[in-house]
């Protein structure tokens, strides 16, 4: 629990996790917009795909950059990832409009989406620990880690609903999912907007400092490691 670098990438965790929590509003917005549960469906399948292949080829990359640069390679990677939510997130919700006209231009921005940021835990987060925390405490640190996230990013949900009613003027009584509505979906993916942009950026942010303690926390951790072990002979 002392280890700087776990302290840190469970505090970008907590913020990190808030975007992953407030897609879940993605299938109500591609209603709203006017998609039937088929296309609606179609879309969250290919942002899954992307998620599935970018988490993959973020550990493949990660790997290979932090062969060349092995005290900064994965934080970049991590970085990138998360710095790639914000330019994905303004163009699915501001930039492409919201009608059913544009049904593939929502289906390649999300796949590509996916394909980015999902890098985080494969390239960086689940490595660095493995570097820094003793193998008699991974267990224990992987689930608080888990734990910890996941408590926070149950927060997400409820926040887009209140920032999307309460600043945007979403109105669900007035809001028939069947017909759609083009109020309720601006409405929606301003509040979406507002939960997804910020901490993306806080996210990549929180990256920064691990370029000043995962160097020092991996060699105390080896040293630690080699006293043990001469100890033991």
């Amino acid at each position: 629990m002392k280890v700087r670098t776990f302290q840190i990438i469970v505090l970008q965790g907590i913020v990190g996790s808030l975007p992953w929590t407030a897609v879940v509003f993605f299938t109500m917005w591609f209603e709203l917009i006017g998609f039937d549960n088929k296309s609606s469906a179609g879309l969250n399948s290919l942002f899954a795909i992307g998620c599935a292949s970018g988490s993959f080829l973020g550990g493949v990359i990660a790997d290979r950059v932090s062969r060349r640069y092995p005290d900064s390679g994965r934080i970049m990677c991590a970085q990138f990832s998360a710095f790639m939510g914000i330019p994905f997130t303004w163009i699915l919700l501001t930039v492409i409009p919201q009608s059913v006209d544009y049904w593939y231009s929502y289906a390649v921005t999300l796949f590509l989406m996916g394909l980015t940021i999902s890098w985080c835990a494969t390239c960086a987060n689940n490595p660095m620990f493995a570097e820094v925390v003793p193998p008699k405490h991974r267990t224990m640190i992987y689930a608080f880690d888990r734990a910890f996230e996941g408590s926070f990013s149950s927060l997400a949900a409820p926040a887009v609903g209140m920032v999307t009613e309460k600043v945007y003027g979403y109105n669900s009584k007035t809001v028939n999912l069947a017909d759609g509505s083009v109020a309720g979906a601006y409405a929606l993916s301003r509040g979406l907007l507002t939960m997804m942009i910020v901490p993306f950026g806080l996210c990549c942010l929180f990256y920064t400092p691990l370029y000043f303690v995962f160097k020092r926390d991996r060699e105390n951790a080896r040293l630690a490691a080699s006293t043990k072990d001469l100890e033991l002979m």
